[in-house]
């Protein structure tokens, strides 16, 4: 197990690109770093942003760097996943002067095992205590949190960090999230693994982005979510669906929902035909 920086990787900003992050964003510099700075920044990344998984699903391409991730998401008014919407975050904390740790966590390691270890990014940031910083997991915290065993609440959403029985950390979701728990430990990374997770991810049709569409995008009570061509929106206590119906209003949706420029939706959508008559993709 290796510990290994944002800074030591060489992955922050360049002052013109944390400029342009922060415009996407919609907040200034920072005048102290603290956990008040760090939660008004992760809050805004995730309400900036969509979790987007769309990559993945129609097969383009995809990458684990934080300055594909600036290009894609900031110039390219795009959202993306856990790799992106991290290490893009991670990329500007860091070039911000916060400590910043990129951890590799394991999506649904309570059911998978260790095999699913490297399919996650989270970030650790060393300020009075060390924080839990997660803009990557699509619907689960809005705020940074201590990195210790407890309950977390968030707008009504409840969480917790649990010990496992083999040492590492387990992060679990709110009742209603996509992805149930992730497991990590403060002190591991290791970027290679993610890369080769990574690929699987995006290229394996046993992958869950490769055979289904999703989106995410937080609002100040919950989140929007679409999961190929159904619209949920849910909150601490309610949930409803809407279905898109044609590719011009799954267009729309992009726009005006999710705020991200798609190209070629009309293939999107014709895609989510095809899963949704159980074609290979």
């Amino acid at each position: 197990m290796t510990h290994v920086s944002s800074s030591e990787n060489g992955m922050t900003l360049t002052s013109g690109q944390l400029d342009a992050y922060l415009a996407r964003i919609g907040v200034g510099r920072p005048v102290s770093l603290d956990v008040d700075s760090l939660s008004r920044l992760h809050r805004a990344h995730l309400m900036a942003f969509t979790w987007d998984a769309l990559d993945a699903f129609m097969g383009w391409p995809c990458s684990i760097a934080p300055a594909t991730a600036f290009a894609k998401m900031v110039e390219g008014r795009r959202g993306g996943w856990c790799y992106e919407m991290n290490g893009l975050f991670g990329a500007a904390l860091t070039a911000l002067g916060f400590r910043v740790t990129r951890l590799c966590g394991a999506v649904d390691r309570e059911v998978m095992g260790d095999l699913v270890i490297g399919n996650h990014l989270a970030l650790r940031v060393d300020l009075d205590r060390p924080y839990l910083a997660d803009v990557g997991l699509g619907d689960a915290i809005v705020e940074p949190v201590p990195l210790a065993a407890g309950p977390i609440s968030d707008r009504g959403f409840e969480f917790s960090i649990v010990p496992t029985d083999d040492g590492w950390l387990r992060f679990k979701n709110h009742a209603r999230g996509m992805a149930h728990s992730f497991d990590f430990q403060p002190d591991y990374s290791d970027e290679a693994k993610m890369a080769a997770t990574l690929c699987w991810l995006t290229q394996d049709p046993g992958s869950p982005f490769t055979s289904a569409l999703a989106l995410i995008l937080h609002t100040e009570n919950g989140y929007v979510a679409l999961k190929n061509d159904c619209l949920c929106r849910v909150t601490a206590d309610s949930v409803s669906e809407q279905r898109i119906t044609s590719a011009d209003h799954l267009a729309d949706t992009f726009k005006t929902i999710f705020n991200i420029d798609v190209p070629k939706p009309d293939h999107v959508w014709e895609k989510i035909q095809a899963v949704g008559r159980g074609e290979a993709a």
